[in-house]
């Protein structure tokens, strides 16, 4: 043998071949289905890509609003079907432009700090024919702004269609510091406002994604991410139902967030497994019988944290393969990471090689005429069984101990993630674990030719001017009215935050504003209030 045990990055032990003897106690009937029909294992739609391919939703978050303006553009001419609008980090960590050092800002995303930044980010572009991902933490100004334009373009909300990406807090205390502004309380009322305003005002707005992403990109096995993940998500409908919603009218607006790592069969049986749970979940646990509810729809992202700065060409090939497990695990939306990323923000070469990358599997290569062509598989159906297994008894171990919100204060979800990493990362240094280029297979090379240093400073020095004069020159009585409107909805049960919000951005409030209102009530970055 090649090496002393094989396994999947999960820890599942695996035999050398796989026969009908491993899913002898496997009912087709009830596990599989057919595509579009419960549990969902095989696919949410019952014609999946033969209708129509997955969108591909890539990230563009870079400079200013006028380049991502001109960016996205470029991206649709070469065949992106969504946007993806990552702000820059000073957005993410609730201060505007003219508060951070200008050497900080648009370097990982589009400054933005108003509703004039997003009109100029989004000119042109008609918002009632496309979808827009956001990375939008809450209080979700970003989100407010969008649906502040559209309603001065004359366009009804309910015609608006996208997703709030960063909704889901609760992955942001497990794995991702960057975006967590508020007390868990803090933001668990934040988001439930959210929650209520887009089911009675924005019915085709996704007004949560959960997301398994990042808690994978911290460490944590597929196993692990899954289970997280869909124990949030229990939370998020407990706690909606709580509120006096119907399910029907905010679960089908729940969507999923997966990251895509190199265990390609593991990732595929992953995303069969999620369906299936989801189904299972909602109809065993809550009584939720509607099909169009009980569809687990998800977007993937390949694995950043899978390339290297090594033979950074190599990604090209990282990628693809994560792009083909998303594929055939049955993903709505795709985004591919560009091969350069370990490196510095993606050039536009770079991020155009990610997107063909989906061109071609989508048009060249096959996989889009048959539905889940790997089911049936015994591998695969013996993995999408012990994943599901695997993942149950963490969800039951996170009920026991109250469920999500109270695993999180435990720092139970947090260990299990830190853990796995480590342990990922000493089979490395180990070299238990080939990562090709890294710790095998070595060579001297010259590397990519970095792109011209800096930024368009003259642009991004704009900004910063743009946003002063806004704070001096708009209506200072009316901003400072929608702000105590806003801490008045925030201090009362009855009030809505996500409506005020939107006030406030009508009434050229930043979001740095926003936040800082609602930090003096929810506190800032803490575990408990």
């Amino acid at each position: 043998m090649r090496k002393e045990k094989f396994q999947t990055l999960s820890g599942f032990p695996l035999k050398p071949f796989y026969t009908s003897d491993d899913t002898k106690e496997f009912d087709q009937g009830e596990a599989l289905g057919n595509p579009g029909q419960y549990p969902f294992t095989r696919g949410v739609y019952p014609t999946m890509y033969r209708s129509q391919p997955w969108t591909k939703r890539m990230l563009v978050g870079h400079e200013t609003p006028e380049i991502f303006n001109a960016r996205q553009k470029i991206m649709f001419q070469n065949g992106t079907t969504g946007i993806n609008f990552v702000p820059c980090n000073s957005y993410a960590r609730g201060y505007d432009s003219d508060e951070v050092d200008i050497e900080l800002l648009g370097r990982c995303g589009t400054t933005i700090d108003s509703l004039q930044d997003l009109e100029i980010a989004f000119q042109n572009i008609p918002l009632d024919k496309v979808t827009s991902g956001f990375n939008d933490p809450g209080p979700f100004a970003l989100i407010a702004m969008y649906l502040a334009y559209a309603e001065k373009q004359g366009i009804p909300w309910k015609c608006i269609r996208g997703t709030s990406n960063q909704s889901d807090f609760i992955s942001h205390y497990t794995s991702c510091n960057m975006f967590f502004r508020f007390s868990l309380d803090g933001h668990l009322r934040i988001l439930l406002d959210h929650i209520k305003f887009c089911a009675q005002h924005a019915p085709q707005w996704n007004c949560l994604s959960i997301v398994g992403q990042h808690m994978q990109q911290a460490g944590a096995t597929p196993v692990q991410a899954l289970a997280f993940t869909l124990a949030s998500a229990i939370l998020y409908v407990r706690k909606s139902l709580e509120c006096g919603l119907n399910g029907a009218d905010f679960i089908p607006r729940f969507t999923f967030f997966f990251d895509v790592g190199n265990e390609f069969f593991e990732e595929i049986a992953k995303f069969r497994a999620a369906r299936r749970m989801w189904a299972r979940i909602l109809r065993e646990r809550f009584g939720i019988t509607e099909p169009k509810c009980l569809r687990l729809k998800f977007h993937a992202q390949t694995s950043g944290t899978t390339l290297t700065r090594c033979q950074p060409l190599n990604n090209i090939a990282r990628v693809s393969i994560q792009a083909l497990a998303a594929v055939l695990g049955g993903v709505q939306s795709l985004h591919t990471d560009a091969y350069d990323e370990a490196l510095w923000s993606p050039t536009q070469e770079a991020a155009r090689v990610a997107l063909m990358t989906q061109n071609i599997l989508s048009e060249e290569i096959g996989v889009t005429d048959v539905i889940d062509p790997l089911g049936g598989s015994y591998y695969i159906e013996y993995l999408t069984n012990e994943i599901e297994n695997r993942a149950g008894e963490y969800i039951n171990r996170i009920e026991e101990m109250g469920g999500m919100l109270e695993a999180v204060r435990q720092g139970y979800p947090q260990k299990e993630i830190s853990q796995a990493a480590y342990q990922y990362q000493k089979e490395i240094d180990n070299k238990e674990r080939i990562i090709v280029g890294v710790n095998k297979y070595t060579m001297e090379e010259e590397g990519l030719t970095p792109p011209p240093p800096g930024l368009r400073r003259d642009l991004i020095e704009e900004q910063v001017r743009r946003t002063k004069r806004l704070k001096k020159e708009r209506n200072h009585s009316l901003a400072q009215e929608t702000l105590k409107k806003l801490r008045a909805a925030a201090l009362a049960e009855n009030k809505n935050i996500f409506a005020a919000v939107i006030e406030a951005v009508k009434a050229n409030v930043t979001q740095g504003e926003i936040v800082r209102e609602l930090g003096q009530i929810y506190g800032r970055d803490q575990i408990t209030q």
